[in-house]
């Protein structure tokens, strides 16, 4: 089959390379309809981000099924699939927990996946997925080529931009600010929107961007960055709420001094500022209606917080205190990076 390869900063090549094969019972073979360019792409493509070996790229794909191994239950050949940026089997403690970026059998597209197979970059004809029951979402029916492009946002860029909005505590009658006119900030804008937020401030620089963001339901725009668009927020003062919804909307432009800058100019913020949000399982988040289960912005985002419209999750007001999370090993990591059972571990 063919598929991309990156060898160095701005060549990436079509290669002929092996067809994948079935080989751990949970696996399926997905033949990609569509797959897309991510801004995490960019990254090697410009030489932010080494390329020591030419290796796979692409972790965006949804295809039809032409395979499944023996022990997947719940993918049939012949579906239309979503598939999220990374593999995961839904049913380890991570994942039970809305943290399935951290899936402890999971792993990454155009990798060895953790029982000594290769799962095949996003960007090629076919794909091997180590965990199909876990990792795809089929839809209801076989979409038309029309939808194709719209299916293929749920796979995540989607689900990040709501992940930030459901972060931020966005819920109805609030006051959003969006840092950030790419993919995710215009997501997190069509998210604010659903989740019913009153006011919408995109800041944008990009007329063609500023025209999607009204689109998708942007009441205002700020143009201005630094210390001149700081003064514009303090207009939000007359408006209940002061939520800031901060995503990285332009790949290598941190937006979060801006974001805080103008929460604080408001009269202070709620919910928080991340440096890359996670996301649970962007596909799961618009297609399964499933009730969430848990508590926490993830666990409500993990089965079809936004297909629902619903999935606001509580906010922090004023200190936000460090909690322990969950990692590969299985122990909390407190933010002195102690374990969460060593002696002498800082409190939270």
């Amino acid at each position: 089959m063919r598929a991309t390869l990156i060898h160095a900063p701005g060549d990436v090549r079509l290669e002929e390379v092996p067809d994948p094969r079935l080989s751990t019972g949970g696996d399926a073979i997905v033949r990609v309809v569509a797959a897309c360019v991510c801004g995490s792409d960019l990254w090697p493509y410009r030489g932010v981000t080494p390329t020591h070996e030419p290796h796979r790229i692409g972790h965006e794909f949804v295809g039809i099924v032409e395979e499944v191994g023996p022990d997947v239950a719940r993918i049939r050949v012949g579906d239309f699939v979503i598939a999220p940026f990374y593999d995961c089997d839904m049913t380890c403690v991570n994942c039970v927990n809305g943290f399935s970026t951290s899936c402890l059998n999971g792993g990454w597209w155009g990798s060895d996946d953790r029982m000594g197979a290769f799962a095949d970059g996003g960007q090629g004809e076919l794909v091997r997925v180590p965990h199909a029951d876990g990792s795809l979402v089929a839809t209801p029916s076989m979409p038309d080529d029309a939808l194709v492009p719209h299916l293929l946002t749920l796979s995540d860029v989607m689900g990040t931009g709501h992940h930030a909005a459901v972060s931020a505590g966005v819920g109805p009658g609030d006051t959003v600010v969006v840092v950030g006119d790419g993919a995710v900030g215009l997501c997190a804008v069509l998210a604010s929107a659903r989740l019913g937020a009153e006011r919408i401030v995109a800041m944008s620089r990009h007329a063609d961007r500023q025209a999607l963001a009204l689109r998708f339901g942007a009441t205002d725009i700020v143009a201005e960055r630094g210390d001149e668009g700081g003064p514009h927020p303090r207009a939000l003062r007359r408006h209940r709420g002061g939520c800031c919804a901060r995503v990285r909307g332009n790949q290598g432009v941190d937006g979060s001094g801006a974001a805080l800058r103008a929460a604080r100019r408001s009269g202070g913020f709620r919910g928080r500022a991340e440096r890359c949000p996670r996301v649970a399982h962007p596909a799961h988040v618009q297609l399964e209606r499933r009730r969430a289960r848990g508590s926490g912005a993830r666990a409500q985002l993990r089965r079809g917080a936004a297909a629902r419209g619903v999935g606001r999750a509580p906010a922090a007001r004023g200190r936000v205190r460090p909690r322990a999370a969950a990692h590969r090993g299985g122990r909390g990591v407190r933010r002195d990076g102690r374990a969460a059972g060593d002696q002498g571990a800082a409190a939270p």
